[in-house]
C-alpha cells in the first residue's frame, strides 16, 4: 500500500535516502505498535511502567492497550484519524498513547496548557477526529474539548482519562475495550497493522513555533520507534535499566527518550510528574538507574532532595542549557555515576554524549549524533557555506529520523531546509575536536524563541497578540534569565494613551484570546518607545541587556536591604 501523502501536504523523504535508510536497517518495515508487541513478548513479565498510581508489566501493558485499540475501532474511528492529546504524566496517558497507535490513529502531541488559540489552529490543520483530554486539572479540559468541537465539524469524539463515569458524550479510556475478548482485540490490532505503510505518519509532534502558532512535525513509522532505540543504545540500556522521566511525556523527548526508548529494550519507565518533591520520592523508591533532567529541574537536582536518588543512579543526561559545574560534579563522581548531555528537537536530530567521551567533552559539549547516517553541518546563517571546525554558525542536520519538511507548510519549508535537504535548526553551534572526534557545542539561538523550562515561547506570536489590545501601541518580547526555568518572557510595551496596563489587565487580555498561560509575559516594562537598530528594526539585543541590568540592580538592592 502506498503511504497516504495527505494531498501533497506531507513532504516525503527523497527516494535515494529512503533506499539507503532501509538498506542500513535504520528504518523499519514494521509499524510502531508491532515493535512494541515484539518487545512485550520478549519481556512479558518484566516491569514496563511505574507511576505513583500504577505498575504494569509488559504483558499487562500490551494486553490492555490491545483492548483500548479495539474499543476505539468499535467506536468508529478509522485508520489515520488524528487524535489531539491534552494529558499529563499518568499511567493512563501511556495506555492511551499505545492504544491510539494500535488502532492505527495518529496522536497529535499538544500540551495540557494549550488553549483555543493553539488547539483551534492545530485541529483544523490536521482535521482532528477525536480530542483526548484529562479531567480533574485546574482547567476544565473536558468542557474545553466540547467547546472546541462546536466549530470543528471533524471533531466527533471526546475521549478522557480520569473523568467520572457516566458523563454524556465522553468516552473514558479506562472503559474502552474492557469487555472485548483478548483474542479478538489482538486480531483487530493485527488487521489494522497489516494496512499500515512504513511511511505513514505515526505521530504529529509540534515545533516550538518560529512564527505564529506551532508548526506540525510529521514523524513516520519507519523511523519513530528506531529513534528511541538509537537513543537507548547510546547509553547501553537493557532490561535491567530503570529510566526516570519528569518532564511532559507527550513531548517528543518524553516519547523518544523515555517511553519508546525504554520499551524498545525491555527497560522499566518510571514516569514521574514535574513536581520535584514527589518525583524524587518515586525515583528513589523505584531505584532508578537513569534519568533525563531538563534545565527547569537543574536547581532542584542540586538540592538535598535529590540525594536519595543518587543511591542507585548510574547515568544522568542533562538537557536544555549550559550545565553548572557544581551540578555536573554532583551527578558525575568519576566512578559509579556518569553524567552527559543531550541536545534534541522534535524535528528529529538527537545529539548525546557518548559513554566513552572524555570528561572535558562531556562537560562542555552536547556530544555526537545517535544514528550512523546522521549528518551535521555548521553553516553560515545567511548562506549554505560550511564553516570550519571551531567556528560558530547555524547547526544544520539531516538523517533517518530528521523530517524532510513540516506538514502543510511549503513557504516555511523553503527557508527551513537547505537546497540539499539539511534542516536549518536556527541554533548556533560549533564543532570541537577531542581525541580525534568532533563534538557539538551549542552556543545560542538564531530563532527568537524563549526557552521557559523546556517550553518554547515564540516572541513574535506573543507580540502580535499583545498588539491586539487597544491600549498597546508597540510590543517587544525578549527572554530574561531565570534561575529555576532558565528563561522567562519579558514584554517591553509602549502605551497608546500614556496609561500603563497592569499585569492583571494584560493577563486578562491574553486569557480572553485563549493563549496558553506558559506563554504569558511574566514581567512588563513600559517604555516611551522601543529602541531601533540602524536599519530601524527593534533592537532586541539592547532590550535583553536592559532587562539583565534591571534584574542585577534589583538583586543588589535586595542584598543591601
Amino acid at each position: 500500500m502506498t503511504a497516504h501523502d495527505w494531498n501533497g501536504r506531507l513532504v516525503p523523504f527523497p527516494a535515494d535516502r529512503t533506499a539507503a535508510y532501509r538498506a542500513s536497517g535504520e528504518w523499519s518495515e514494521l509499524p510502531t505498535t508491532a515493535r512494541l508487541h515484539e518487545s512485550a513478548l520478549r519481556h512479558a513479565e518484566r516491569t514496563a511502567l511505574v507511576t505513583a498510581e500504577a505498575i504494569y508489566t509488559y504483558r499487562e501493558l500490551d494486553e490492555r492497550t490491545d483492548r483500548i485499540a479495539a474499543g476505539l475501532i468499535r467506536l468508529g474511528l478509522r485508520r489515520l484519524d488524528p487524535v489531539i492529546f491534552q494529558v499529563t504524566n499518568r499511567a493512563t496517558t501511556v495506555l492511551a498513547w499505545y492504544g491510539v497507535l494500535k488502532a492505527g490513529l495518529i496522536p497529535v502531541a499538544t500540551l495540557a496548557q494549550h488553549r483555543m488559540h493553539e488547539i483551534g489552529h492545530i485541529s483544523k490543520k490536521v482535521g482532528a477526529v477525536a480530542h483526548l483530554v484529562e479531567a480533574g486539572l485546574s482547567f476544565d479540559l473536558v468542557g474545553f474539548a466540547r467547546e472546541v468541537s462546536k466549530n470543528h465539524p471533524s471533531l466527533r469524539y471526546v475521549l478522557s482519562i480520569e473523568e467520572r463515569e457516566g458523563q454524556a458524550g465522553v468516552y473514558r479510556i479506562e472503559d474502552l475495550g474492557a469487555d472485548i475478548d483478548l483474542t479478538e482485540a489482538r486480531a483487530l490490532v493485527e488487521a489494522t497493522e497489516a494496512e499500515a505503510d512504513p511511511e505513514d505518519i505515526a505521530v504529529f509532534q509540534l515545533s516550538g513555533g518560529t512564527t505564529g502558532v506551532p508548526k506540525l512535525i510529521p514523524r513516520i513509522h519507519a523511523e519513530y520507534w528506531n529513534n528511541g532505540l538509537f537513543y537507548a543504545n547510546s547509553f547501553g540500556w537493557d532490561e535491567q535499566t530503570r529510566v526516570a522521566h519528569m518532564i511532559p511525556v507527550i513531548h517528543n523527548a518524553g516519547i523518544s527518550c523515555a517511553l519508546h526508548a525504554a520499551h524498545a529494550v525491555g527497560a522499566a519507565l518510571v514516569l514521574a510528574t514535574p513536581d520535584p518533591e514527589s518525583a524524587f520520592e518515586l525515583m528513589a523508591r523505584s531505584e532508578v538507574t537513569d534519568v533525563l533532567i531538563g534545565h527547569g529541574h537543574y536547581q532542584a537536582a542540586r538540592s538535598a532532595g535529590f540525594d536519595p536518588v543518587l543511591r542507585t543512579l548510574r547515568r544522568t543526561v542533562l538537557s536544555g542549557a549550559k550545565v553548572p559545574a557544581e551540578l555536573f560534579h554532583k551527578l558525575d563522581d568519576g566512578h559509579t555515576r556518569w553524567a552527559g548531555q543531550l541536545f534534541g528537537m522534535s524535528e528529529g536530530m538527537f545529539i548525546v554524549t557518548p559513554q566513552d567521551a572524555p570528561a572535558a567533552a562531556r562537560a562542555t559539549t552536547v556530544g555526537r549524533p545517535i544514528a550512523p547516517s546522521d549528518e551535521i553541518r555548521i553553516l553560515d546563517p545567511s548562506s549554505e557555506q560550511e564553516l570550519p571546525i571551531g567556528a560558530v554558525g547555524e547547526l544544520c542536520c539531516r538523517g533517518p529520523y530528521t523530517i524532510p519538511g513540516y506538514f502543510d507548510a511549503p513557504e516555511h519549508n523553503a527557508n527551513a531546509f537547505t537546497s540539499d535537504g539539511f534542516f536549518r535548526t536556527g541554533d548556533l553551534a560549533a564543532l570541537h575536536e577531542f581525541d580525534g572526534c568532533c563534538y557539538v557545542a551549542i552556543e545560542g539561538r538564531i530563532k527568537d524563541l524563549i526557552n521557559r523550562g523546556g517550553e518554547k515561547v515564540n516572541a513574535e506570536e506573543i507580540e502580535l497578540l499583545l498588539l491586539r489590545h487597544p491600549d498597546i501601541a508597540a510590543a517587544a518580547v525578549v527572554a530574561m534569565p531565570d534561575e529555576r526555568l532558565g528563561e522567562k518572557a519579558c514584554a517591553f510595551l509602549v502605551s497608546k494613551s500614556g496609561a500603563e496596563l497592569t499585569m492583571a489587565e494584560v493577563q486578562e487580555h491574553l486569557e480572553g484570546l485563549g493563549v496558553a498561560k506558559f506563554k504569558w509575559p511574566e514581567r512588563l516594562v513600559w517604555v516611551p518607545e522601543l529602541p531601533r537598530t540602524n536599519v530601524f528594526k527593534i533592537d532586541k539585543k539592547s532590550l535583553r541587556a536592559d532587562i539583565v541590568k534591571r534584574l542585577e540592580a534589583e538583586s543588589l538592592e535586595g542584598a543591601q536591604s
